[in-house]
């Protein structure tokens, strides 16, 4: 191996992982169809939760491989008895230090997306009405992380995994108040449903600790547990599902190969359509090797010329710059410039919903002079506050970004919300696309401060995000001037604890007096977005829309499931 100064080094790589879907594990392995590459569990035991069976022994098979040449009818019968299959001399069988079945890595894409997943959604469509399930996906709210079903998920056949997975990210808000259709209690149903999908977003951490390992595990027995409420609807009849198998060996292998995104097929699978599929395209099927591999390094250079020019054209970089070894990105991110530079008060009110703008602007102006004021000496001191202006620039798209964001995520991509009004669509100016404005996730101080309990966030409402013009801004104390507000709608604060069937925290818009509850807040206060699931009963109201269902709705569930940083911060 040549090092980057170009000294060359005899290297002796050892064998420690191998990457695959459970047929490739099965191949490799030389193992039968229907079991375990990684221990002796038998057949009819791999739904078994309660017995631990040992590991395959490398030993014995490397013996039996052995005799493959000098006694074949012997070797048969060995292969036969071993439970493996008549593999001859596979690639690890001289390969010192290794062990092919501990080598087998779990796969988040096949085991878990496209495995446990794809059944669990197949039983919960077996379970509940179609047309009920079909109804609440099309009127869940907005979100940047929410993937819109509009036309429900139980008609969808043949899906990817980014597609089982945008599933998984609404499909316990789904049913977590749905009644089961034959008067049976669907709490196990919930139960197992919520285990599964904290085993999902637990396996998937890029950094694991012992804790974060017994909650893995302690998620799989839950779901155990749980999982004869399928057995009793008739659902399923027995559990040998290899796949669900193989989430018993996850924290096995965590702890002796590293963190399961390391292994995730998902990367390679990818490669299939850059690598194969568009070279295969670009031949013309006949001796298409020789042309593919042509293509692709052609393509490799002309990618290669033009970051060339790209890192001309940005002014030559030091590497350094290049290539940061850490990312450093803006926690808050807005346009430029303003989305709308003049909107009145009044049409803040009647076009964005912020109906009480001059009121909470004032009593924000007065709270940032006077902190120590009591609620009532701040309803007072609120009066005497006049304004010298009565418009505000305003912004519509807001992105946020963590540093905490890698700690459960590998992808730096910001997080987005919106608090647009209705508008006339381009395409057709008698069409009116409706207004968006999403909840968020509020601090109680400064996001800043790294990590907190979810109890030190509140759930609210964006409304719009504004600055002060110069004789607003003169209001405030000099040292306590925040360059961007928000306008938010709050709900109740989070309970004391969640939901102990789905795990889920309840919460309602805020009202004090009658009047929705609403203040103005630094912009810098407001962590990220947040999902909500509407509480739609045993009977979603068909009147409700995804567009109003914020509105329509009186109680919701606070969705912890919208993404893994979500999951994190709200679990």
């Amino acid at each position: 191996m040549v090092r980057g100064d170009g000294v060359c080094f005899r290297c002796h790589p050892i064998f420690a992982a191998y990457v695959g879907d459970y047929l490739e594990q099965l191949l490799v392995a030389g193992v039968k169809y229907g079991e375990c590459p990684i221990c002796e569990v038998p057949r009819d035991k791999l739904g078994d939760s309660t017995t631990q069976y040992p590991f395959r022994d490398l030993e014995a098979v490397l013996e039996i491989l052995a005799i493959a040449d000098d006694r074949p009818a012997d070797y048969l019968q060995a292969c036969k008895h071993a439970g493996i299959r008549p593999i001859y001399r596979p690639f690890w069988d001289d390969l010192p230090y290794s062990d092919i079945f501990l080598s087998i890595t779990p796969d988040i894409l096949h085991q878990l997306y496209q495995g446990v997943i794809k059944h669990l959604v197949s039983w919960i469509k077996s379970a509940y009405s179609h047309a009920e399930i079909d109804a609440r996906c099309r009127r869940l709210p907005r979100n940047h992380n929410i993937r819109a079903f509009m036309k429900g998920i139980t008609g969808l056949e043949k899906l990817t995994g980014q597609e089982h997975g945008d599933i998984a990210r609404i499909l316990l808000g789904l049913i977590a108040d749905l009644s089961l259709p034959n008067g049976q209690s669907p709490a196990r149903l919930v139960k197992a449903t919520r285990a599964m999908l904290d085993f999902l977003y637990l396996a998937q951490y890029p950094i694991h600790s012992s804790e974060t390992l017994d909650l893995l595990e302690d998620a799989l027995q839950r779901f155990h547990d749980n999982k004869s409420i399928f057995e009793d609807l008739g659902i399923r009849s027995q559990w040998g599902l290899p796949k669900l198998h193989s989430l018993r060996h996850y924290r096995q292998a965590i702890e002796r190969l590293d963190t399961p995104d390391n292994f995730n097929t998902e990367y390679t699978e990818r490669l299939h359509i850059d690598f194969a599929k568009d070279a295969y395209e670009a031949s013309n099927k006949k001796d298409e090797y020789p042309q593919m591999t042509l293509w692709l390094e052609r393509k490799e250079k002309v990618l290669q010329h033009q970051k060339f020019i790209d890192w001309l054209v940005t002014g030559r970089p030091s590497l350094q710059i290049l290539n940061p070894l850490e990312t450093q990105m803006a926690r808050i991110c807005l346009p430029k410039n303003p989305s709308q530079k003049q909107v009145s008060f009044q049409d803040l009110g009647e076009k964005y919903g912020a109906v009480d703008f001059r009121s909470a602007l004032a009593h924000f102006i007065v709270e940032q002079n006077q902190p120590n004021l009591n609620r009532s000496e701040l309803d007072i001191e609120a009066t005497f506050v006049h304004f010298l202006f009565q418009q505000v620039p305003v912004f519509w798209k807001i992105r946020f970004w963590s540093e905490d964001f890698p700690r459960f995520r590998n992808a730096n991509t910001y997080d987005v919300v919106h608090c647009r009004p209705s508008y006339s669509s381009k395409r057709d100016s008698r069409v009116t696309v409706p207004g968006r404005f999403d909840t968020v996730l509020v601090s109680d101080g400064d996001p800043h401060d790294g990590p907190r309990s979810i109890h030190h966030y509140r759930v609210a409402r964006l409304r719009t995000v504004f600055i002060l013009p110069s004789s607003g801004r003169e209001l405030l104390p000099a040292g306590r001037r925040p360059s961007y507000l928000a306008y938010v709608e709050w709900f109740t604060a989070f309970p004391a604890a969640p939901d102990p069937v789905h795990g889920m925290y309840k919460i309602s818009p805020a009202y004090r007096n009658g009047v929705r509850l609403s203040s103005v807040v630094p912009l810098a206060n407001i962590y990220r977005s947040v999902h909500l699931f509407p509480i739609f009963g045993p009977s979603v109201d068909r009147t409700w829309t995804a567009d109003q269902v914020l509105d329509q709705c009186s109680k919701f569930y606070v969705n912890c499931f919208s993404d893994r940083h979500a999951f994190g911060t709200i679990l």
